[in-house]
C-alpha cells in the first residue's frame, strides 16, 4: 500500500496507474505553468493599468481549474491520431512513456520560465525601491514626552516640529512632513515598516524631558534598512539655550546624513520661532499649533486663544499672525456661513496681511493668505501669485506646493497640478486628501486608471474619509458602468456626499424615475450648500440651461466648488456655449481656451 494526500492510503497500483497516464506529470507542469503565468500578471498588470485582484482572480480560478485539469489528464490520452478516451486507447498503441518524457521537457521548460521571472520581479522591485529612497531621507518621528505631563505635550510636538522645519533647509535631504510622521507616534510597527510607508531611508527618534529651567532630548538616527543607529546623542541643556540646541541637533543630524545647506535661490531659511527670542512667546506658539493639528471645533478657541497669547507677548511674531490667520479660515471654512462666515474671514484676512508685512520672507504667511483669497475673496490670481511665493521660499513645503496645484487646477492647468501634488505627496505621503486632488486632476484630463489608483489608495488610507467614493463614482460614470458608479456611490458615508454620489450615478442608469428622484432630494435637502454639485448633475442630464442657472446660484452663494470649473468633466461639455464665456468673466476665471493659451 502506498501514502497518499492526507495520510490517507493508497493502493500501490493506484499510484503506478497515475504515473502510467502521466497525471503526476500533467499536475507537475499545470502547478509550474499557473506559477510562470502569475508572475506574468502580477508583473505585467500595472502597466496595462489592471487592478490588483486581477492577480488574485487568476490564482483562485488556477486552483478551481486544477481537479478538473488532472481528471482530463487521468480520462484522455494523446496519441498519434490525436487525443482519445484512455479506455479506447488498446494497451499495444499506447505512448504514455513518449509523452512523459516530453512532458518531462515541458516542465522544466515552464519552472525555469516561473523562476527567471521571479528573479527579475525582484530585481526589478529592489532597484525601483532603492530608486524611490534616496539614501538622503528622513522621517522625524514625534519625540517622546518623558516629563511625565500630558500637558507639556505640545513642547515635544513643538520640538519635533521644529526639527522638520531646520532639516527642510538643507537642499539635498528628503524631510517627511508632521502630517505623515506623526501618524506614528506610539506605533507598533518597527523602522523598517514605517520607513517603507513615508518612503525615507532614515528614522530620527527620540524623548524630551522637561524639568524646570532644564530641558534634555535623545536624539538617534536609526538605518530602516536594517535597524541599526546610525547617530545617536543626549543633550542636557538650560532651557534659555532651546533655540541653540535645536540648531545644534539640526546640524548633527545632517552631518551624520551628509546633508548640506540651501546657498542659492530665493528659498529663505523658514523658522517657527519668535524674532525676538521670547521663549513665552514660543511656547504659547508651540500650544497653538498643538491644538490647531488637532483640528476640531473644541479646540478652535483654545488655538486661537494661545496664538493671540503668542502674539501680545511678541506683537511682531509673523508666524503667530500666519496661524492665527490659518486657524480662523480653517474654522471658517468648515463650521459658518453667511454673516459670520465673513466677519471670521476678516479676522483672517487682518492676521494674514500683518503677517505678510512682519516677514516678508515667511512662507507660512503667504501660504495662509493664499487659503484665505481662494475660499473667501475667490482672489484666484491673488490666491495663485502668494502660492507661487511661498514654494519659491520653502521649495520643501508639500502644503505650499499643494496650494500652488489647486491655483493652476483652478486656471485649468490640470497637468501642472498633477506634478506639484505628487511632489507634495512626496513629502506627506499619507495626507489622505492629497490623494484625493490628485484622483480629481487625473479624472479631469481622462486618465481614468491613475485616478482610479489614487482615490483609492484615499481611501485605503482613511477608509471613513467623506467624499471619497463620491469622486470613484465620477470615475465610473465616465467609464460609462452605471453599476460600477451606483456600488462606489453605496460605500460613501452617509450624508450629504453620499446623496451627491447617488443622485449623479442615477442619472446614467436605466431607472430614469429614480433618477429624477435622487436629484430632486438633493436639491431639496443640499441646494444651499451643494449648488456647484447640482449644476454637475444637470451637466450630466445634458440640460443646458438648468446647468447654467445652477452655475448662477453657485456664485451668488460663493461655493467653493467653482475652483473646479475648468476641470470638470461634466461642466466643460459646454466649454464652446457663449454662456460659459460669460460666466467665466464673472468669475473671474479665463475661458476653458483661454486657459491653454496661458504661460
Amino acid at each position: 500500500m502506498g501514502t497518499g494526500l492526507l495520510g490517507m492510503s493508497v493502493p500501490s497500483s493506484f499510484l503506478s496507474e497515475l504515473q502510467r497516464r502521466n497525471v503526476l506529470r500533467a499536475g507537475a507542469l499545470y502547478i509550474g505553468a499557473i506559477w510562470a503565468l502569475t508572475q506574468g500578471v502580477a508583473q505585467l498588470g500595472p502597466v496595462f493599468g489592471a487592478p490588483e485582484w486581477i492577480t488574485r482572480g487568476f490564482v483562485v480560478a488556477g486552483a478551481i481549474g486544477f481537479p478538473f485539469w488532472l481528471a482530463f489528464a487521468w480520462f484522455f490520452e494523446f496519441t498519434p491520431e490525436g487525443l482519445k478516451r484512455e479506455r479506447d486507447v488498446e494497451p499495444g498503441e499506447s505512448i504514455t512513456h513518449t509523452t512523459g518524457r516530453k512532458l518531462d521537457f515541458w516542465i522544466i521548460g515552464v519552472l525555469a520560465v516561473a523562476v527567471v521571472l521571479l528573479l527579475t520581479n525582484q530585481l526589478v522591485s529592489r532597484r525601483d525601491t532603492a530608486a524611490a529612497v534616496p539614501d538622503q531621507s528622513i522621517a522625524v518621528l514625534p519625540l517622546a514626552n518623558d516629563g511625565g505631563n500630558q500637558d507639556e505635550q505640545y513642547f515635544s510636538d513643538g520640538l519635533s516640529e521644529d526639527l522638520i522645519i531646520t532639516l527642510s533647509r538643507f537642499a539635498d535631504l528628503k524631510v517627511i512632513s508632521r502630517g505623515s510622521s506623526f501618524k506614528f507616534r506610539d506605533s507598533k510597527d518597527d523602522s523598517r515598516t514605517i520607513a517603507a510607508k513615508l518612503g525615507v531611508a532614515h528614522l530620527l527618534e527620540g524623548s524630551v524631558r522637561r524639568v524646570g529651567d532644564a530641558v534634555r532630548v535623545s536624539a538617534a538616527i536609526v538605518h530602516a534598512a536594517d535597524g541599526s543607529t546610525l547617530w545617536s546623542e543626549r543633550y542636557d541643556r538650560p532651557y534659555r539655550d532651546l533655540f541653540a540646541l535645536q540648531d545644534e541637533i539640526s546640524n548633527a543630524v545632517a552631518g551624520a546624513l551628509k546633508a548640506k545647506l540651501l546657498t542659492s535661490g530665493a528659498a529663505v531659511a523658514q523658522t517657527d520661532r519668535p524674532p525676538s527670542g521670547n521663549l513665552d512667546a514660543y511656547a504659547a506658539y508651540l500650544q497653538g499649533a498643538f491644538y490647531n493639528a488637532r483640528a476640531t471645533a473644541a479646540d478652535h478657541q483654545q488655538a486661537v486663544a494661545h496664538y493671540t497669547t503668542a502674539i501680545q507677548l511678541d506683537p511682531h511674531y509673523a508666524r503667530a499672525w500666519a496661524g492665527l490667520s490659518a486657524e480662523w479660515t480653517s474654522f471658517a471654512q468648515q463650521n459658518l456661513e453667511g454673516a459670520a462666515a465673513q466677519e471670521t474671514y476678516g479676522e483672517a484676512r487682518k492676521a494674514a496681511d500683518k503677517a505678510v508685512e512682519l516677514q516678508p520672507d515667511l512662507a507660512a504667511a503667504y501660504a495662509a493668505r493664499a487659503t484665505l483669497r481662494r475660499n473667501a475673496d475667490f482672489d484666484w490670481a491673488g490666491a495663485e501669485a502668494d502660492s507661487r511665493r511661498a514654494v519659491e521660499l520653502a521649495p520643501a513645503d508639500g502644503g505650499a506646493k499643494f496650494s500652488l496645484g489647486v491655483s493652476l487646477a483652478t486656471f485649468g492647468k490640470p497637468e501642472e497640478a498633477i506634478v506639484l501634488t505628487r511632489q507634495a505627496i512626496q513629502i506627506n505621503p499619507l495626507r489622505a486628501s492629497w490623494h484625493t486632488w490628485v484622483s480629481s486632476y487625473l479624472s479631469s484630463v481622462d486618465r481614468l486608471d491613475e485616478a482610479e489608483a489614487a482615490i483609492r489608495k484615499s481611501i485605503a488610507l482613511q477608509p471613513d474619509g467623506t467624499g471619497y467614493y463620491q469622486l470613484l463614482t465620477i470615475i465610473q460614470i465616465q467609464r460609462g458602468d452605471a453599476k460600477a458608479a451606483l456600488a462606489a456611490a453605496e460605500n460613501e458615508p452617509e450624508g450629504a456626499w453620499k446623496r451627491l454620489a447617488i443622485a449623479m450615478a442615477r442619472q446614467i442608469g436605466s431607472d430614469k424615475a429614480a433618477a429624477d428622484a435622487t436629484l430632486q432630494e438633493l436639491i431639496e435637502k443640499d441646494a444651499t450648500f451643494s449648488p456647484y454639485q447640482i449644476a454637475e448633475i444637470y451637466a450630466l442630464r445634458r440640460d443646458a440651461d438648468k446647468t447654467f442657472e445652477w452655475l448662477d446660484r453657485t456664485w451668488a452663494n460663493r461655493d467653493p466648488g467653482i475652483t473646479s470649473l475648468l476641470t470638470d468633466p461634466f461642466i466643460l461639455r459646454y466649454r464652446d456655449d457663449p454662456r460659459f464665456a460669460v460666466f467665466c468673466k464673472k468669475a473671474g476665471l479665463p475661458t476653458a481656451t483661454e486657459a491653454k493659451a496661458l504661460p
